[in-house]
């Protein structure tokens, strides 16, 4: 994988997190600015998720409503185009 460019930024934490962030750093043998990263790019994966996960859902519904529209026609085509005698046999 490439490396990225990185640049150097100051924010304001919390002490909570930024003894977590410290504490990750070290269970990880890695420094604070992995652990953010890390976690910043969990977030990003996780909001991607749930927008794949809700076009799903949105195709589902839509492919369920024009199978149901499709579904009276096709069925007409498909007894108009099978024999009677097919039809009584089951």
């Amino acid at each position: 994988m490439r490396e990225q460019k990185v640049a150097k930024v100051t924010i304001s934490l919390p002490k909570n997190l930024l003894d977590m962030a410290d504490r990750l750093a070290h269970e990880r043998s890695t420094t604070r600015s992995a652990v953010i990263v890390e976690l910043l790019e969990k977030e990003e994966k996780a909001r991607i998720q749930a927008l794949m996960e809700e076009g799903y859902r949105e195709m589902a519904e839509e492919n369920r409503r024009l199978a149901e529209e499709a579904f009276p026609l096709t069925s007409e085509m498909v007894l108009r185009q099978t024999p009677w005698d097919e039809r009584a046999s089951g």
